[in-house]
C-alpha cells in the first residue's frame, strides 16, 4: 500500500504555515526534504505535517528551534531528558515573568510621577530614561 504524499503548498496549507517556513525547517534539518523526481514536484509524506505541527506547538511553549531539534531527537522514550529540558525552559519563563513584573512596576511608578509633576518640571519618564546607571 502506497503512503499518501502531497506537494509543498498542500503541506504548508494543512500545517498552517507558509511554504518558506517549510523550506527554512528543511535547511535547519528539522524536517526532511524529499527527493525531486526528474519531472514533477517534490512530494511530502503526511508525517511532515505532524512534524511541522509539533514544531509550532513546541514554539508556543517557548522552545527555540534549536531546542525543538533536541526534543525531536530525544523522541517519546526519553522522558527524563525531555523533562529536564522542559524544567530549564520553565525556569527561564519564570525569570522572564519576574523581569516583566519589575518593568511593569517601574513603568507604573514613572507614570504616577509624570501625572503628579508640575507643568514647569521635566518629564520624569524622559529624565529617568536619560540617567546613566
Amino acid at each position: 500500500m502506497k503512503k499518501s504524499r502531497i506537494t509543498i503548498s498542500k503541506a504548508a496549507e494543512r500545517a498552517g504555515v507558509g511554504i518558506e517556513t517549510i523550506r527554512y525547517y528543511q535547511r535547519l534539518g528539522l524536517i526532511e526534504e524529499p527527493g525531486k523526481p526528474v519531472e514533477g514536484y517534490r512530494l511530502y509524506p503526511e508525517q511532515t505535517i505532524a512534524q511541522i505541527q509539533f514544531i509550532k506547538r513546541a514554539q508556543e511553549l517557548g522552545f527555540t528551534l534549536k531546542e525543538i531539534m533536541v526534543l525531536m531527537e530525544l523522541g517519546e522514550k526519553q522522558c527524563l531528558e525531555t523533562r529536564e529540558l522542559a524544567g530549564l525552559k520553565l525556569e527561564l519563563v519564570q525569570k522572564k515573568i519576574r523581569d516583566l513584573r519589575s518593568i511593569e512596576h517601574n513603568l507604573r511608578d514613572l507614570i504616577q510621577h509624570c501625572e503628579a509633576r508640575k507643568d514647569d518640571e521635566a518629564c520624569p519618564i524622559i529624565f529617568s530614561i536619560s540617567q546613566q546607571r
